[in-house]
């Protein structure tokens, strides 16, 4: 990555909305350490390549920018941009060392593999429901907005004790939380400061009468003797899960629908074989090209990546679905094979980093697939697969709507 060279601009162009840039393939093949221009018009380093990625992402050294680390690159240009974009330490979950170690701890016990499976019965009966306000409503219908945006926040309610009837508040605070170009810095901040009076009332109203959702659970461990986790710590915990929760789930249900609908022989091979769900939902999930900027990490000290050094001070964005791509790891990668396994995509991140609610995400899109292969075998996209259109203006990629016939 030569100080001199021109950087290309993120996000970079597709020829269409679920197709990935074709410069992945070029700089994994020729530069895996290249530089780019941030919305900010901040310059970053740009990796793609999926061991550099997963060793960078693997190293507990480095962690998520905040405003506190001098010359880090911001996302979000001048005048706009909410929290996670402009690097806000003030919300920060503990990023580091020890202190990150045991909120991970405290708050993982809750999304084990095993609790969330005691979910599925319950996500099953929503999605049922929400598939027939989609019948019922009529057709062309917006599957996003009609099954993908409600279950996550349904579900994510549901584990942090929250009115669900709040979920079109939910949805305006998570855009904002994760807002690159869609609002300026004073609506976010305004957006952001209702979210946290809205948290801390939640958490206070915990406190006085416990129930049995993950946030009576963690002030219980504290009252218990344990740890514990501070006010602070619980009021960025509600906030983080209810946007992490909400926002890439929400539009990874659309996203995974189109993909397995843009080639319908993909979907008549899950209506003769429901077995492939597990498969077939992990390597939509390796599959998406449309995941959003990717996960940034700044470098407090010098570093060696794919044999070249980068200075500390440096903000490193990884293209994750770049990594998905990666021939060296994935035979066919730009290929989707429903039967894929193992699939060691890094779509949930790596390291000590990675995302702790990825079984509750896994559930969300088997049990909407499943029910939707059930229920609407012939389902189909409504408009060609190019008349689809991304959503402008996040951190996190996704779809504006999924229309859809059956």
């Amino acid at each position: 990555m030569s100080p001199n060279e021109p950087a290309m601009r993120l996000p970079l162009p597709t020829d269409g909305p679920l197709e990935a840039p074709a410069e992945w393939q070029e700089l994994r093949r020729k530069c895996p350490v290249a530089s780019v221009e941030l919305p900010s018009g901040d310059k970053a380093a740009y990796l793609t390549r999926y061991d550099d990625i997963k060793a960078l992402l693997s190293d507990p050294r480095f962690a998520r920018p905040t405003d506190r680390d001098e010359g880090a690159a911001r996302i979000a240009p001048e005048g706009a941009g909410g929290p996670v974009a402009n690097g806000d330490s003030s919300i920060a979950i503990a990023t580091q060392g020890e202190e990150h170690l045991r909120w991970r701890r405290h708050v993982g016990k809750y999304l084990t593999a095993k609790r969330v499976t005691a979910l599925r019965p319950g996500m099953v009966a929503i999605v049922e429901s929400l598939v027939d306000d989609l019948v019922e409503q009529g057709q062309p219908g917006d599957l996003k907005a009609t099954v993908g945006f409600p279950l996550p926040v349904y579900v994510i309610c549901d584990l942090l004790g929250a009115p669900a009837e709040d979920r079109d508040r939910f949805s305006y605070w998570s855009d904002a939380f994760l807002n690159v170009s869609r609002y300026s810095t004073e609506e976010a901040q305004a957006s952001y400061g209702e979210f946290a009076r809205y948290m801390s009332e939640l958490i206070a109203a915990k406190r006085a009468e416990p129930g049995d959702d993950l946030i009576s659970n963690l002030i219980k461990d504290g009252a218990e003797g344990g740890e514990g986790l501070s006010d602070e710590l619980l009021l960025s915990t509600g906030m983080g899960l209810l946007v992490a929760g909400h926002e890439t789930t929400a539009n990874m249900i659309g996203k995974m629908v189109s993909m397995l609908l843009a080639d319908r022989t993909r979907w008549e091979r899950l209506l003769a074989d429901p077995s492939l769900v597990r498969t077939a939902v992990d390597e939509v999930l390796r599959f998406d090209a449309n995941f959003g900027f990717g996960v940034r990490r700044y470098l407090g000290e010098d570093v060696e990546v794919g044999g070249e050094l980068l200075p500390g001070g440096t903000t490193v964005v990884c293209a994750l679905s770049a990594a998905n791509r990666d021939e060296q790891v994935f035979a066919d990668a730009a290929e989707m094979d429903l039967t894929r396994a193992p699939n060691p995509h890094m779509t949930f991140g790596a390291g000590p980093h990675a995302c702790l609610g990825q079984s509750l995400a896994r559930t969300e899109l088997q049990v909407v697939l499943e029910v939707l292969l059930r229920r609407l075998p012939t389902l189909r996209l409504a408009v060609p697969v190019e008349e689809l259109q991304r959503v402008e203006g996040l951190l996190v990629g996704g779809l504006r709507t999924v229309p859809v016939r059956w």
